[in-house]
């Protein structure tokens, strides 16, 4: 597929023809990224909210349609709302929201804040323009989780308006300190946050995601919003990753596999705890330098949060676990999941 990287098509205010009768056919209408702009109530201010910069994320996209026409016209938000949908042609390449990116492309989400300006990175600086152009006052990205998990936000600050824009979708908020080039990294002057809704087939994320879009188009003033729930705080988690050439599988008994073999219910710990001694899969004669976990230092740092027990791969210490995914183009391609040491028994 040849694609024209500096091609965005714009929408303002668009009617029930455009937006068709559903998600799905919405989506085959685009053909490129698309930006549609909501007029508020006040129109001096703007709240930008992304979706699908990865193409097999899709509640963003379904909740901001149920939301664009959930009533005979569109919603007047309080304050204008800038909405882009990023990786349109891989979202509707066949299986349809089936994969991430194109075969052969690139990550999106792994492409800005560089100084490079061809293919993807330069579609990576027209969407971060297209933000900053407007001054926002919140950048909400939405997507879904690798596996299935509850809610959670990622920031790579906490302010109090951070922490309100998290709890319009959810109450937990990760501060990331990784550097991989996502759009949350970026600085658009005000609080940005990612929000990862959920798996990708929970209609609860969906769910999460029309809620939270209502939540913030309906709130007059970020400031002086008081938030409902609490929001627990997860600091600077690393990702567990397999070093270079190491092979991947999944299953639910040691198979004598070459690499690593991870448990095939390695979801089930996706935001929950992992005490001591817990068996996440297994490991061939390399054992832990089949694996990586780099520190803010630059240093592996495995050894400190999982160890071996014969040839299965255990925790070393109490660990909260997320983004656990069995995807395995996922899996090796990007992680295997995040992890945070946690301080002791009592908050597990």
């Amino acid at each position: 597929m040849d694609i024209d990287f500096t091609d965005i098509e714009y929408l303002k205010n668009p009617d029930s023809i455009t937006l068709k009768a559903d998600f799905q056919q919405f989506l085959l209408s685009l053909d490129v990224p698309t930006i549609i702009d909501i007029t508020g109530i006040n129109t001096h201010k703007t709240r930008v909210i992304t979706t699908l910069l990865h193409g097999n994320e899709p509640s963003g996209l379904i909740a901001i349609h149920r939301w664009l026409t959930q009533d005979s016209e569109l919603p007047t938000p309080e304050t204008n709302i800038r909405i882009i949908i990023v990786s349109v042609e891989a979202a509707n390449a066949s299986p349809r929201l089936s994969r991430r990116y194109l075969t052969n492309g690139l990550d999106i989400n792994r492409c800005f804040g560089s100084h490079l300006d061809h293919g993807y990175f330069k579609r990576a600086n027209l969407i971060a323009k297209a933000i900053a152009d407007v001054k926002p006052e919140a950048v909400v990205d939405l997507h879904n989780a690798s596996g299935s998990a509850p809610a959670f936000a990622v920031s790579t600050l906490i302010s109090t308006r951070c922490l309100s824009l998290a709890s319009f979708f959810c109450d937990t908020i990760i501060l990331s300190s990784l550097s991989l080039g996502t759009l949350t990294e970026q600085n658009f002057d005000c609080p940005t946050v990612t929000i990862e809704c959920g798996g990708a087939k929970d209609e609860q994320a969906h769910t999460v995601a029309f809620q939270g879009i209502k939540a913030l188009a309906d709130c007059p003033d970020l400031d002086l919003y008081q938030q409902k729930n609490p929001v627990d705080i997860v600091y600077k988690p690393l990702r567990m990753k397999l070093k270079s050439h190491v092979e991947l599988t999944y299953a639910d008994q040691d198979e004598g596999n070459s690499g690593v073999t991870l448990s095939n219910k390695i979801e089930q710990f996706n935001f929950g705890s992992a005490r001591k001694g817990q068996m996440f899969g297994w490991l061939d004669e390399q054992g832990l330098d089949n694996l990586e976990l780099i520190n803010e230092a630059g240093a592996n740092v495995i050894n400190d949060f999982f160890t071996t027990r014969e040839n299965q791969l255990v925790c070393a210490t109490h660990l909260r676990i997320f983004m656990a995914t069995t995807n395995i183009e996922i899996a090796t391609k990007d992680c295997l999941f995040f992890v945070v040491n946690m301080p002791s028994t009592d908050s597990i």
